[in-house]
């Protein structure tokens, strides 16, 4: 349980860090972050307030697909907006778009890997990809899954003004094959039952 909540807490943290890295390059945001950057501009609320505020709306969403949250869930709610906001207070301005480009690939992986080490943990998905993964419970795959699931945010933030580009559109082609690959290497088998005689 351990290295269970060890990789839980790692992947959190990592999907918030790879999260501002992408906003940092300045190419576009993935699919998600510009319906949060759209409802923050909206609102006016911080970014990271807003990543954790649409977690906790996005829980609605399970109850017709009958996924249940764990403390994964609960923990996605609260550490990722926090982990992306800590993240871009000490990130500086990369500049260069020699410097972007590296950064916008980096985030990309690093979030694929995130996703694979918080999911593989196997305690409860974050809200967005308990979508994912309900859907695939019904037998979508994680790729069509993950990759609708992007492209219907990348929609709403394009309608509440937040920012699109090439980063955008290679985040939300790229993120569920490499999620995929993520969960299946760092998937922990569920702990054997213990009986007794």
């Amino acid at each position: 349980m351990w290295a269970r909540s060890m990789s839980l807490l790692f992947g959190l943290v990592l999907f918030g860090v790879s999260v501002a890295l992408m906003v940092a390059a300045d190419l576009g945001l993935p699919s998600w972050d510009a319906l949060h950057q759209g409802v923050a501009r909206t609102t006016g609320l911080p970014f990271g307030w807003v990543v954790n505020i649409v977690g906790a709306l996005v829980l609605l969403a399970w109850i017709p697909l009958r996924v249940r949250p764990g403390v994964g869930t609960l923990c996605n709610v609260v550490v990722v907006g926090l982990a992306a906001d800590a993240a871009l207070a000490v990130l500086p301005d990369p500049g260069a778009l020699v410097v972007r480009i590296p950064l916008l690939l980096v985030g990309i992986g690093l979030n694929a890997l995130a996703t694979g080490l918080y999911i593989g943990a196997g305690l409860g998905p974050g809200p967005r990809d308990g979508l994912m993964t309900g859907l695939a419970r019904r037998g979508v795959s994680i790729r069509v899954a993950r990759t609708a699931i992007e492209v219907g945010a990348l929609a709403a933030g394009w309608l509440l003004g937040g920012t699109l580009g090439v980063g955008t559109v290679l985040f939300a082609v790229a993120i569920g094959p490499l999620a995929q690959l993520s969960i299946r290497r760092f998937s922990t088998p569920p702990p054997r039952s213990v009986t007794t005689t």
